[in-house]
């Protein structure tokens, strides 16, 4: 298969911890398979970055141990959200209101150090304030989960392991269109837009906030 990422830099050696200690899986080398998101991310910061391309040979790559988490008849958005919760770096005032929710989440947690490759869904800093919003009890698990469901950041391969990482073979480097320079905040602002417009609105009875779950598992 071939697998992308989006840089400002040609990359034809990854390494296995070459992001930042704070990331949604932690550090290891995130990649996509979908062009066009890897393309957004290259262009991220109004600067038409590149695509590199990688491909894995398919057998190598069954062989690898590997944790989807958009395969949502084994895991459930709070697996997901258990570890961005572990590996992001929250405000301190944040972590003393919502103690109790960190808490209950982390039974939740899987340790992605016991995998080759995370596939997740993408919650960079602009939709943080998704998961965030749903600790506080402000989000509906449902409103949560429909938002990362659709996708609109793209799915990513974290890939954890040396094993893994040596699957990679440099393949090319992919020019990005300038239509891109706006492709990643045209997404973010349509997300912005939903997050206000679902917050403007009174707490549904009908939806399942973070605090019916806590109670739940209390009965």
């Amino acid at each position: 298969m071939e697998i992308y990422h989006g840089s400002k830099q040609i990359i034809e050696k990854p390494k296995v911890h070459g992001s930042f200690l704070h990331n949604d899986y932690g550090p290891s080398f995130y990649l996509t398979v979908e062009l066009e998101s890897a393309k957004s991310w290259a262009c991220k910061n109004e600067i038409i970055g590149i695509v590199n391309c990688y491909s894995v040979d398919d057998k190598k790559y069954k062989n690898l141990k590997i944790l989807d988490l958009t395969d949502k008849n084994k895991y459930s958005v709070l697996n997901w959200l258990a570890i961005l919760m572990h590996f992001r770096k929250l405000d301190s005032r944040f972590i003393i209101n919502n103690e109790m929710g960190l808490k209950w989440l982390e039974k939740y947690y899987i340790d992605v150090n016991n995998f080759d490759v995370v596939i997740g869904y993408r919650a960079d800093d602009s939709y943080f304030r998704f998961p965030i919003s749903f600790i506080s009890n402000d989000l509906s698990f449902e409103d949560l989960e429909g938002i990362y469901l659709s996708g609109n950041l793209g799915i990513q391969y974290a890939f954890m392991s040396e094993k893994a990482i040596q699957l990679l073979k440099f393949k090319k480097i992919i020019n990005c269109e300038t239509t891109f320079l706006n492709h990643y905040f045209d997404i973010v602002s349509r997300a912005t837009s939903k997050f206000n417009e679902i917050l403007a609105l009174p707490k549904d009875p009908n939806k399942t906030y973070i605090l019916d779950l806590m109670r739940r598992d209390n009965e």
